[in-house]
């Protein structure tokens, strides 16, 4: 056996959870690793990240422009076909025998569709999950019904892919891969750290990452300014911000976000693409994540370190103990940060379990991959769940 592996990357973040597996593939001589990068990696705007997966050593096998410089609803819908056309061309070109996809992006979501016409099967990670604030929530769900392996981060997730009609057989409860990275990678110490960020740690530290609600419309600026609001009024605290994605309204964030590292060049730091020992190491040594990022509710409560989840981009989700939800108001985060502080939290901090598993995950979806047949998998029925029960 020698199979074509094709993993489709389009961020900087995905490309970072998938790194262990993308490595894994690679050194595995029954399988040949295609590498498709995609959407941010190619946008020097968002840090060029192509650069980053040529430097960890993976040889890109396409790289397939589709983002436009413009984050509006039209340029993102624009976008997803312009997606399909490329990525159509690239697997006329490579012919994969499975294709490997995580998430509930646009870029994902186009990848998938264009999949279907080839009987190309796709194997697919993190479906399941609910992200009520965003419009990824039907883009996940509808990348699910496309997909023939599924790769869920937890058994309620398994169910809930099953309940889409997907057949048990082919659902498999794996946990979630952004955590083998923390098991894995040699973490930078502290000073070290502060050498590489070129930024000194205060008291008091947080790690801020905030995108876009893209169900609700023209509510970035307002929440955002409300975090920046309360994040000024506390006392010797340091900010390190990484920036928003390509969603709708992300660039008023970025924007935002430049502003407020302008005015306070000594207690605060925005990275475009921080590579994701960078980040996590970063993470190990904040008080909190703070934000709306994915990263608070998977990672973080693996290194007993609170969350500040604000609004409702992440409603949905399984959540650890650590895991604080607010409103996007700024007497809701104001009093977050209390509850952070408070004595009670810290405590249920030094106990707090992570639900997303011990961080071997990309071992068992090799082990699950290489045991599978490929044929005739692309030929699905739907399987009803309470008929079958």
């Amino acid at each position: 056996m020698n199979r074509k592996v094709c993993i489709v990357t389009g961020t900087r973040a995905e490309y970072g959870l998938l790194y262990r597996l993308i490595k894994k593939i690679q050194s595995d001589d029954t399988l040949r690793l295609q590498l498709v990068a995609t959407g941010m990696h190619l946008s020097p705007e968002f840090g060029l990240t192509v650069r980053e997966i040529e430097k960890d050593g993976f040889p890109v096998s396409e790289r397939l422009e589709m983002l436009l410089s413009s984050d509006t609803e039209t340029a993102i819908s624009t976008s997803m076909g312009l997606g399909m056309i490329e990525f159509a061309k690239t697997y006329e070109k490579l012919t994969p025998d499975l294709i490997i996809v995580l998430g509930d992006r646009f870029e994902i979501f186009a990848a998938v569709a264009a999949s279907v016409p080839f009987r190309i099967p796709v194997a697919h990670l993190h479906g399941g999950e609910i992200t009520r604030g965003a419009f990824d929530d039907v883009l996940r769900h509808c990348i699910t019904k496309m997909s023939h392996i599924h790769f869920t981060s937890t058994e309620e997730y398994r169910e809930r892919v099953i309940q889409l009609g997907e057949h048990p057989s082919r659902v498999f409860n794996v946990g979630a891969i952004g955590l083998d990275n923390i098991r894995h990678l040699n973490l930078l110490r502290n000073k070290e750290l502060e050498k590489k960020l070129k930024f000194k740690f205060n008291k008091h530290n947080l790690l801020v990452t905030f995108h876009p609600v893209t169900l609700e419309k023209n509510t970035s600026k307002i929440q955002f300014s409300n975090l920046l609001h309360v994040l000024e009024t506390l006392q010797e605290t340091n900010v390190i911000f990484t920036k928003a994605n390509a969603d709708t309204n992300g660039r008023i964030i970025n924007a935002m976000i430049d502003n407020y590292v302008l005015k306070n060049p000594y207690k605060a730091k925005a990275f475009t693409s921080m590579g994701q020992k960078l980040y996590l190491s970063t993470m190990h040594f904040v008080d909190a994540v703070v934000g709306n990022s994915s990263s608070g509710i998977f990672e973080a409560p693996s290194f007993k370190v609170g969350t500040i989840n604000i609004g409702d981009r992440q409603q949905g989700r399984i959540k650890a103990h650590s895991v604080i939800d607010c409103e996007p108001t700024k007497n809701g985060i104001r009093d977050a940060f209390k509850m952070l502080y408070s004595n009670d939290f810290q405590k249920r901090l030094k106990i707090v379990r992570n639900p997303y598993g011990d961080g071997n995950t990309a071992d068992k979806i090799i082990t699950i991959l290489k045991k599978t047949h490929l044929k005739s998998i692309v030929i699905k029925s739907f399987y009803d769940c309470t008929y079958n029960t």
